[in-house]
């Protein structure tokens, strides 16, 4: 259901449009999933790391993870022999509420991190150094900074897209229509050159940022075509699936989910927050894999279909932070129990390894 902010739309009038909708897509639009229709068998999940503290992101180094934990400050190395160690503490980390050390990437052997400091949301850059088992970081160096921090709302995900740009998530800390303003960084996803510049050819001249009208994303994934893909935390009536295009406005807060509004880009597939609160994605093969924190399930969305989706480990691992494919093709998915709003168990928190047919 569209949320418009002060309309007279009939909460049963949206519902007949909608399942409508689900029947005749209408062109240019992909209707929302009204729950799991696939039957894909799910996985064995085998646990390569356990005992993290609020982990946040993985990135690969070669064949080695580097994994971020958000209230720490710590970067750690998890060895092929399963035991995880400190490879750094990043300075000026202000870990509070939502925020902390959240995305990473590794791009020419470099680290890249977000994370909150006290001037607000920062990217930063430092070589690795040495031999696996024993790597550390070199001296930082500042991507970009200034993005708006808040307790809530920090966004926090980065990755190099197939186009070799740096894309950022980023929240609209709490300021809500901030998402609609394109003179400030909060409320958008963001690209960048590798050292921080604005590419050329962003849609926006002399501006990094690449769509915008967003309350929360914190993942991005792209198809083997070059389709990107993100997830996002709606406020309380729909969390969203969407395809990113160049320029596009996607709608936050004047809408929330599929509106059929021709001056925003619809989700292809949108779900209560109780149901998903969608953090990272991958795309493995043919199928979005999207880690849900308060809906405790991995939701795989076939590329093919995308407006339908089956559902795996439902309420068995607790909260779900991210997904992320390995170098040999298996998929990794992150849980967050110690975050402060999970219930974690012995051994949370973990890294589970998922060999998915």
């Amino acid at each position: 259901m569209a949320v418009r902010r002060g309309g007279t739309m009939l909460a049963a009038t949206i519902a007949t449009m909608l399942a409508l909708a689900a029947c005749t897509p209408q062109p240019g639009s992909v209707p929302a999933a009204t729950g799991p229709v696939s039957t894909d068998p799910e996985p064995s999940p085998e646990v390569i790391a356990e005992g993290l503290e609020a982990p946040w992101s993985i990135a690969f180094h070669g064949s080695i993870a580097l994994m971020s934990e958000r209230d720490s400050g710590r970067v750690l190395e998890l060895g092929d022999d399963g035991a995880v160690r400190e490879v750094a503490l990043i300075a000026d980390v202000a870990a509070g509420g939502e925020g902390g050390l959240l995305g990473l990437a590794v791009h020419d052997d470099e680290l890249y991190t977000y994370f909150t400091a006290d001037d607000g949301n920062r990217i930063e850059k430092r070589a690795i150094l040495g031999d696996p088992g024993a790597l550390t970081l070199g001296a930082p160096e500042t991507v970009l900074a200034g993005i708006p921090s808040a307790g809530t709302h920090n966004g926090g995900r980065i990755a190099f897209g197939p186009d070799g740009m740096l894309y950022v998530t980023a929240g609209d800390a709490g300021d809500r229509d901030s998402a609609q303003d394109p003179d400030v960084l909060s409320g958008k996803i963001l690209r960048l050159t590798p050292d921080g510049a604005v590419p050329e050819d962003n849609p926006f001249d002399g501006s990094s940022v690449y769509s915008y009208g967003h309350r929360n994303p914190q993942g991005i994934a792209w198809d083997a075509a070059g389709t990107m893909y993100a997830s996002e935390f709606g406020q309380d009536t729909w969390d969203e699936l969407n395809v990113i295009e160049a320029g596009g406005n996607y709608g936050w807060p004047v809408v929330e989910g599929i509106a059929g509004d021709d001056d925003f880009i619809d989700p292809v597939q949108q779900w209560t927050p109780s149901d998903a609160s969608p953090s990272g994605i991958a795309v493995l093969d043919d199928r979005i894999m999207i880690a849900n924190l308060r809906g405790e399930r991995l939701r795989v969305v076939p590329l093919g279909d995308p407006a339908t989706a089956s559902e795996w480990f439902r309420g068995e691992l607790g909260r779900l932070r991210d997904a992320v494919v390995a170098p040999d093709g298996a998929l990794w998915i992150v849980t967050n129990n110690t975050d402060g709003r999970g219930d974690p168990s012995d051994g949370d928190d973990r890294i589970l390894r998922l060999d998915v047919e």
